[in-house]
C-alpha cells in the first residue's frame, strides 16, 4: 500500500522563498505543498480548510511573527513545524526560542544567493520535512527522567577496569538530531551537577549552535558553551559541537580536550555524531558513557558500537519517547545500545 504524501504548508513573507520551497518540495513524489502563505494570518485561514502534516515556517514576518504563530499552533493542535531561518545572529537566537517552543527542525536560508543555496540543500530539506512528518511531537517531553538518571549516574563503571579509569576523568558523549534540542534541554536542565565532562553533537547549521549553547547555559546548572579547539573536557562543563565543524575528543596526558576541525560531511552531517563517538571510543574507552537520542538517519550508530566495544557504557532513547526514532533505532539494531531507556 502506497502511503499518502506528506502535506506541507509553507509560510514565508518572501515570494521568492515561497516559490523555490514549493518547487523543491513538490518535486518529491512523497511530498505535496497544500498552500503557501505570506504570513501567519493567511496561513490560519488556509488551515481552516485543510490542516497540514508539516508547517515550514519563517520566523520574521509582518502582522504576526513566526514564534507567536508557532505557540498558537502548539496550544491548539500540536503539529510538526520546521523553521526556515536566515543565517544571522538574530535569526539564530529567535530560532532557538522557536525550537524550545516545539519546532522540530531548522532549514536555513542565506541573505543572498537564495535560489542556489536552497537548490543545493534541497535533498536535505526534503528529508527534514519527511522526518518531521513521521515524528511524534507529543513525545518531546517524555525523555526526561530516565535519560537524566543515566547521564547523572557515574559513567565510570566499566565492564573491565583499566588504567584509563585510574588516570583520567570521565566523559559523557551525547548525539542527537531532529527533536533533540528540546530533549537535550529537558535532560540537561534536570541535572543537579555533572560529575563528568559532557560533549554533545546536535545536528544544527553553523551560527545556530552558539545561540543554542547560550540558551542552555542560561537555564542549566552546568556551564555550557560552544566548543573551541583545545577546550578541556571538565566535570560540570558541557561542550556543544559548532555547526559546520566536526568535534572529536583527544587525550592530553591525564586530561581530555576537544579538537574542532573542518572536513567533509560524514553521514551527510557536519558535525557528525559518528566522528565524536569514534574519537571517544579511541581515547576514553571504558571511561565514557555514550548516549544516542532522537533523530533521523543513522549517524552515531557505528560510533556508539565502537564505544561499547571499547568498554564504554551505552544507552539509547527508546521509540516511545523519541520524536524521530531513527538514530537510536539504527544503533539498537546494530547492537550498539546496552540499555534502551525512556
Amino acid at each position: 500500500m502506497v502511503s499518502a504524501p506528506t502535506r506541507v504548508l509553507v509560510v514565508d513573507d518572501s515570494a521568492v522563498v515561497r516559490q523555490v520551497l514549493t518547487s523543491l518540495l513538490d518535486g518529491d513524489p512523497g511530498v505535496t505543498v497544500i498552500g503557501a502563505a505570506s504570513d501567519p494570518l493567511f496561513a490560519m485561514e488556509r488551515m481552516k480548510r485543510e490542516w497540514p502534516d508539516v508547517i515550514l515556517l519563517d520566523i520574521e514576518m509582518p502582522r504576526m511573527d513566526g514564534l507567536t504563530f508557532l505557540k498558537k499552533i502548539m496550544a491548539v493542535r500540536p503539529t510538526p513545524v520546521v523553521i526556515c531561518s536566515t543565517l544571522t545572529a538574530r535569526g539564530a537566537t529567535i530560532t532557538m526560542d522557536a525550537m524550545a517552543a516545539g519546532a522540530v527542525g531548522i532549514v536555513t536560508k542565506p541573505t543572498s544567493g537564495l535560489r542556489q543555496f536552497l537548490e543545493t540543500e534541497g535533498p536535505e530539506l526534503v528529508r527534514t520535512v519527511k522526518a518531521a512528518a513521521a515524528g511524534n511531537i507529543r513525545h518531546v517531553k517524555a525523555a526526561t527522567v530516565a535519560m537524566t538518571n543515566a547521564v547523572r549516574s557515574r559513567p565510570t563503571e566499566p565492564r573491565e577496569p583499566g588504567v584509563l579509569r585510574q588516570t583520567t576523568e570521565s566523559i559523557v558523549a551525547i548525539g542527537t538530531s531532529t527533536g533533540g534540542t528540546q530533549a537535550l534541554e529537558l535532560v540537561l536542565t534536570s541535572l543537579p551537577r555533572l560529575n563528568a565532562g559532557a560533549v554533545v553533537v546536535q545536528h544544527m547549521p553553523e551560527q545556530f549552535t552558539a545561540a543554542f549553547a547560550a540558551r542552555l547555559d542560561s537555564v542549566c546548572r552546568a556551564e555550557v558553551s560552544e566548543a573551541r579547539n583545545g577546550d578541556r573536557v571538565l566535570p560540570g562543563r558541557i561542550l556543544i559541537a559548532p555547526g559546520g565543524m566536526h568535534m572529536s575528543v583527544v587525550r592530553d596526558g591525564a586530561q581530555y580536550r576537544v579538537r574542532v576541525t573542518d572536513g567533509e560531511r560524514v553521514n551527510r552531517h557536519k558535525p557528525s555524531v559518528d566522528v565524536l563517538f569514534q574519537s571517544v571510543a579511541t581515547h576514553a574507552g571504558p571511561n565514557a558513557l555514550g548516549v544516542i537520542m532522537t533523530g533521523m538517519g543513522d549517524d552515531g550508530a557505528r560510533g556508539l558500537l565502537a564505544m561499547r566495544e571499547a568498554g564504554a557504557r551505552t544507552v539509547g532513547q527508546d521509540e516511545d519517547s523519541c520524536v524521530v526514532y531513527g538514530m537510536p533505532r539504527a544503533a539498537y539494531e546494530l547492537g550498539a545500545v546496552e540499555h534502551q531507556i525512556t
